[in-house]
């Protein structure tokens, strides 16, 4: 009888546990929604690893251009947000669906294009660059994703006075900055780039940097905490440590060491 009873309460004991283990797995992880950027440039293989070992917490990420990251957090399906247009992050925040925005680091836009330069665009100032390929025709490359570095490019566009139409050599993937650069580099043809994407970039052909320094691409990132009062199943507590971290000087210094070939890619520039 004593038997009986012991066996049917560790049962009980043991359903309650495994219904309980999924939601103590859940908790141990956050989603991030993120710009390809900072995926596919390889930095968070390299600060995820170190943020687990001070929390204790995965960090899932997806991995969408900026514009669908933002809309992730409307929707409620992520739970920390890292991006860089920081006109549509203060927009979201404004419509209450993220709590604050804190800028993170920055890098900075460059103009890719082949190394013969035939629309003869080499220098520092990208208005004037655009200018030159779209009066000779030149082919162009657009993420044509709403990421933050199709923000970007259709900002330097409008200051350049013009409107870039498909068929004139323009070019709209709605693709990733890896793919984008990869139909360039297959194409021969000019696209704004992020520094970070380009240098972790291995199938660049014939293409080149041909236009940095203006002051103008300097690209800011931001970190973001989705609004549990919007989604309150958002992991607040757990996502905001990764905020809190990523700001703090041990995540600064975690983002200002990653490098590649020697070169830094990101420049941490939190300021709270």
């Amino acid at each position: 009888m004593r038997f009986t009873r012991a066996r049917r309460v560790f049962t009980r004991c043991l359903a309650f546990f495994f219904c309980l283990a999924p939601l103590l797995a859940q908790a141990q992880s956050i989603v991030m929604a993120s710009t390809t950027s900072t995926e596919q440039s390889g930095l968070f293989a390299h600060l995820l690893p170190e943020f687990k070992k001070i929390s204790g917490l995965d960090v899932k990420v997806v991995a969408v251009g900026t514009g669908q990251a933002l809309d992730m957090g409307r929707r409620g399906d992520a739970d920390v947000l890292f991006v860089h247009d920081q006109e549509a992050e203060e927009k979201i925040v404004a419509e209450g669906f993220a709590v604050k925005r804190y800028a993170v680091m920055y890098n900075d836009f460059v103009l890719i294009g082949p190394a013969a330069d035939p629309a003869r665009v080499r220098g520092r100032d990208i208005v004037l660059a655009l200018q030159k390929i779209s009066s000779t025709n030149s082919g162009f490359v657009s993420r044509g994703d709403k990421s933050g570095t199709h923000a970007a490019e259709l900002r330097f566009w409008k200051m350049a006075g013009l409107a870039p139409v498909p068929g004139s050599g323009y070019r709209a993937c709605g693709c990733g900055m890896g793919p984008a650069l990869n139909i360039a580099a297959g194409s021969g043809a000019y696209l704004l780039a992020d520094r970070g994407t380009w240098l972790s970039f291995k199938n660049r052909g014939d293409l080149a940097v041909l236009v940095q320094g203006d002051s103008r691409l300097f690209n800011q990132y931001g970190v973001l905490l989705v609004n549990p009062a919007k989604h309150p199943h958002v992991k607040t507590a757990e996502g905001q440590k990764f905020v809190d971290w990523a700001l703090s000087a041990a995540g600064q210094a975690a983002l200002a060491s990653f490098q590649l070939g020697g070169e830094q890619l990101f420049f941490p520039n939190a300021a709270r």
